[in-house]
């Protein structure tokens, strides 16, 4: 769910692998999130994030305040990294 509500403000270049009891979502070049025991995990910074697995709508949120531009191709066909601010 996380992945579908990341793909409607514009991060569509997501990459999903699921097993062992969690799922991993790549979001961009410096963002993977895990979904493991009910909660979405990533880092921002030194700082561990978490917010429950049944709110993803508020984890995107969450995503885009410290990550707000989806990575977009260059005209190479190649994806620039996600600037942080």
């Amino acid at each position: 769910m996380l992945r579908y509500a990341l793909h409607r403000q514009g991060f569509t270049h997501t990459y999903q692998s699921n097993g062992n009891g969690m799922s991993v979502l790549s979001v961009s070049t410096d963002l993977t999130v895990w979904c493991r025991n009910g909660s979405f995990v990533w880092h921002e910074d030194d700082f561990l994030i978490t917010h429950p697995s049944d709110d993803p709508d508020g984890a995107t949120r969450l995503i885009m305040r410290h990550h707000r531009t989806p990575e977009r191709p260059d005209d190479d066909g190649l994806s620039p990294e996600t600037p942080c601010e």
